[in-house]
């Protein structure tokens, strides 16, 4: 039997997600740099998050035994670790102070891990409300 997740790690997820998101853009708005470079930062967040939310979805597809074809499961792991590094590589070169930098890395693995966590508790979440009606049923 599937059990509704807690409002407590519901909240907390979205919390992590919205704290994450919004201080990588707030750190970005306030950045001294180029028009391009803000947004590399922003696309390399946009990006990582939509990577991220895909991997979560296979893997949860494929332990459902959903079927997810090899190529997407692949270019969704690829894209994920691609992000990750098109962020090291950019604070790597940017010229930043260290505590800029891992400001900024922290956001994004906050931010990435906060969509993950969302994306999963609105999975499981749906699994128990799809599974609600037949109980209802079978008590009528």
């Amino acid at each position: 039997m599937k059990q509704k997740t807690s409002s407590a790690f519901v909240a907390a997820s979205w919390i992590a997600l919205f704290i994450g998101v919004i201080g990588f853009n707030v750190g970005l708005w306030n950045a001294e740099m180029q028009l391009n470079e803000k947004g590399y930062y922003f696309t390399v967040l946009m990006y990582g998050l939509f990577a991220a939310v895909s991997v979560q979805k296979c893997v949860r597809d494929r332990l459902e035994g959903i079927m997810v074809t090899d190529i997407y499961y692949g270019l969704s792991w690829v894209s994920t670790l691609l992000t990750i590094i098109l962020l090291i590589v950019g604070l790597w070169n940017a010229t930043l102070l260290p505590s800029e930098k891992g400001f900024y890395a922290f956001a994004f693995l906050l931010s990435i891990f906060g969509a993950i966590a969302v994306q999963k508790n609105t999975r499981d979440n749906q699994a128990v409300k799809d599974a609600t009606p037949e109980k209802d049923a079978e008590a009528a």
